[in-house]
């Protein structure tokens, strides 16, 4: 086997090394150097993902008649921006989130109309046949100067008539609490649903390396199990030719099985992957991919922990929702306090009625009203009892996402930090591990040694290729969590894994 297939996936290492060697050597500190100064460009950040659009090749009626999308025959060429664009389109949880919000904006509206005026146009028309003496009507009992006819007892009357109404709430204290409690509900909605977004951004981007981490690990699968064979081979040909021991084509058969079947463990997960990453886009999980970025290596600028804890405390949204959700449990306090206050209020109509086929005339109504509370002090103690105990444990809440905050900061500054030495560690080991299998393989070629430090050498190569796939994944998901943990993720993924 040649030179230059035994180092095909450690071409990929060696740009790693050339990417290393640029970065600038950063400070020992008791704490790790936070990645960081794109920070203070957070506010200018692109908005996250592409203009891509999925359209499915073809649907068919699933369960209960609800449309199911087929897959695409033609795999699809999609990039990292591709798949955050596709997650926050169709992922179902994004959906869900936005359902909320126009929920939460109906219920604003409804809260809303209790202290604007309220119009109403009523039109009615009613015949009615009444019998005024089984109403206890008794005509002998009216005497009238002058009049000698009969009352009737049974009287019809058809009455028509048009009202406009207006009804208007001009001092109610509590509503208006209530109202501004519902817009600081209307934010916490908004921002759950941002951090929802966040979250996506995060487990599209780690699912996205970590399919790029399967493809890897394939192609260095494939060039441990072709090495294999060339070493199978030429074991059975020293056996054939009297210069070689059973021995050794046996171990060379059980080095090629093994690598064989690790190719295909490589193959099975990467398929796996794909399938995980077609369902956090929200697309078929059939659908074929072709990922068109390689996995990033970028080494991130420093920043110190205390301008990473106050951007996260500017930025995070689950956060700033918390603080929400303590601006509205402090609206509802004010609006039991309040209750003690009157109320005033101001309603009245004005319109026509008459006879359907005969005269109209003019009516109207003015009233305003007045409403003091007396005595409801036990419901008004116990309602603030309930939302005291709401606002402590939200108060807390917020203490103890405080400190898990900073904690988050510090534990994914070292996780980057420690990752990008692995990188560069296991980069080297893969060059060592080439060397020596190259080493090995002129040796046994030259019959001065038997296959098993053969074999041992590709073992070596396999395990050292595996651990550079795998820290550099690690290197660039502590990036993107680093990122969450920061609040700028949807707007800065593209900056802190080093894409342009």
């Amino acid at each position: 086997m040649k030179r230059s297939q035994i180092f095909t996936a450690v071409a990929f290492a060696a740009a790693i090394s050339v990417g290393a060697q640029t970065a600038s050597a950063q400070q020992a500190s008791a704490l790790p150097p936070a990645p960081s100064a794109v920070l203070a460009q957070y506010a200018v950040g692109p908005p996250a993902g592409s203009s891509i659009v999925f359209h499915a090749a073809s649907t068919f009626a699933g369960p209960g008649g609800i449309a199911v999308e087929r897959a695409s025959i033609k795999p699809l060429s999609i990039s990292i921006d591709d798949a955050i664009a596709l997650g926050l389109q169709r992922n179902f949880r994004l959906i869900y989130d936005r359902a909320n919000q126009r929920i939460v904006k109906g219920d604003l509206l409804q809260v809303t109309s209790a202290i604007v005026p309220s119009l109403e146009l009523r039109a009615s028309s009613s015949t009615q046949e009444i019998n005024l003496a089984a109403m206890g009507f008794k005509p002998a009992s009216i005497h009238i100067p002058g009049f000698t006819g009969n009352f009737p007892t049974i009287v019809k009357v058809d009455v028509t008539q048009v009202l406009l109404n207006v009804n208007q709430t001009l001092f109610n204290v509590p509503a208006y609490e209530l109202l501004r409690g519902a817009r600081d509900e209307e934010q916490v909605v908004n921002l759950n649903t941002l951090a929802g977004r966040g979250a996506l951004v995060l487990a599209t981007g780690t699912a996205y390396l970590k399919v790029l981490a399967d493809q890897s690990n394939l192609v260095d699968a494939k060039a441990l199990e072709r090495s294999a064979d060339t070493g199978f081979f030429q074991a059975k040909a020293r056996r054939d030719a009297g210069v070689g021991t059973n021995l050794d084509a046996l171990r060379g058969q059980v080095n090629f099985q093994n690598r064989l079947q690790q190719r295909v463990s490589a193959e099975t997960a990467l398929a796996k992957d794909i399938i995980q990453l077609n369902r956090i886009m929200g697309i078929p999980a059939e659908q074929q991919l072709i990922l068109t970025d390689t996995a990033p290596f970028s080494q991130l600028a420093d920043m110190d922990l205390e301008r990473a804890r106050s951007t996260a405390f500017e930025r995070r949204k689950d956060y700033l929702s918390l603080l929400a959700q303590i601006r509205v449990a402090d609206r509802e306090r004010l609006a039991i306090k309040y209750q003690r206050f009157p109320t005033l209020a101001f309603g009245g109509y004005y319109g026509v009625i008459g006879q359907t086929q005969g005269l109209y005339h003019g009516v109207f109504n003015a009233e305003g009203s007045v409403k003091f509370p007396i005595f409801r002090e036990a419901a008004q103690r116990g309602e603030n009892e309930v939302i005291s105990a709401q606002l402590l444990a939200l108060r807390q809440r917020e203490s103890d996402l405080r400190v898990t905050m900073e904690a988050q900061i510090r534990s994914s500054m070292l996780d980057v930090n420690s990752s990008h030495e692995l990188v560069k560690v296991a980069q080297s080991n893969v060059d060592l591990a080439g060397q020596e299998l190259s080493d090995e393989q002129s040796r046994f070629a030259a019959g001065v040694d038997d296959n098993l430090p053969l074999v041992e050498a590709e073992a070596s190569l396999a395990g050292a290729q595996a651990q550079v796939v795998q820290a550099l994944f690690q290197y660039n998901v502590a990036k993107l969590q680093l990122a969450r943990y920061t609040g700028v993720a949807e707007t800065q993924y593209r900056t802190y894994l080093g894409i342009q």
